[in-house]
């Protein structure tokens, strides 16, 4: 199963880290995020891997990666990006991944296996991963919920903590029929609405429509760089020798 990471944007709340490189290639514990991703997609056997270039995609270079350009990736959004792999995922099943997380091994495994033609993993383990990069779980996480093993609900402004049972992690799977079904959506749209689709968004949408959506629950073991102080809290945890539940650094 081949895999397209999404890379194609700078990444603008990482101030000056993304000045003279995209934002996966922003070092954690030692590496470029893109590297750990990398290394997870191999240890899980998947080895055809293209990457959605954009902003400063002339550093995206690495052996045995095709790389792609989103040539407008300042005017759309990650739908955009992945309408550049059209005829990779009409092809064959094919993982996505956002490109500024880090995720195990075992996620991509699990993920890979799952049922259905369109699925997502979430970790059902998420607040302690953001009671450390937020004051409050509640300033950014959305609301989130399955109901026996499918998605129902994602990507809505949560009041409490209720709402959410658990977070989307920006992995997924699409089949060729999946695939399918987002080209019919997405063509449907007016040009500017295409271009402002995140993914999150399409995803609401294609519930809307009656469309499953498989969920994956995983426990830690991933996390995402948003932001400078994102990965100040992240070194500062991995420095502090305590064992971490959302430490990726296992296969």
């Amino acid at each position: 199963m081949p895999a397209i990471i999404l890379a194609a944007g700078r990444g603008s709340r990482m101030g000056g880290l993304t000045e003279a490189r995209p934002k996966c290639l922003t070092p954690l514990a030692g590496r470029p995020l893109l590297d750990w991703q990398l290394d997870a997609l191999a240890a899980a056997g998947v080895t055809r891997i293209t990457v959605i270039g954009g902003y400063r995609a002339d550093c995206l270079r690495r052996p045995g990666l095709e790389i792609r350009l989103n040539d407008r990736w300042e005017e759309t959004n990650m739908v955009g990006s992945l309408l550049c792999a059209d005829d990779l995922l009409a092809a064959e099943p094919c993982l996505v991944a956002y490109s500024d997380i880090v995720y195990r091994a075992a996620h991509v495994r699990e993920l890979a296996a799952a049922p259905g033609e369109l699925a997502i993993t979430y970790d059902a383990e998420w607040k302690e991963l953001w009671e450390l990069r937020f004051a409050s779980p509640l300033d950014d996480a959305e609301t989130f919920e399955t109901r026996s093993g499918r998605l129902v609900e994602i990507g809505g402004r949560a009041h409490s903590m209720a709402e959410i049972k658990g977070q989307y992690m920006g992995l997924l799977r699409f089949t060729p029929t999946a695939w399918a079904c987002v080209r019919a959506l997405v063509d449907r749209l007016t040009p500017i609405e295409r271009d402002r689709i995140d993914m999150t968004t399409l995803l609401r949408r294609l519930l809307s429509l009656g469309e499953p959506i498989d969920c994956v629950p995983v426990s830690g073991g991933w996390c995402e760089v948003d932001s400078p102080s994102d990965l100040a809290a992240y070194e500062a945890r991995l420095a502090s020798g305590v064992p971490w539940l959302h430490d990726w650094r296992q296969k």
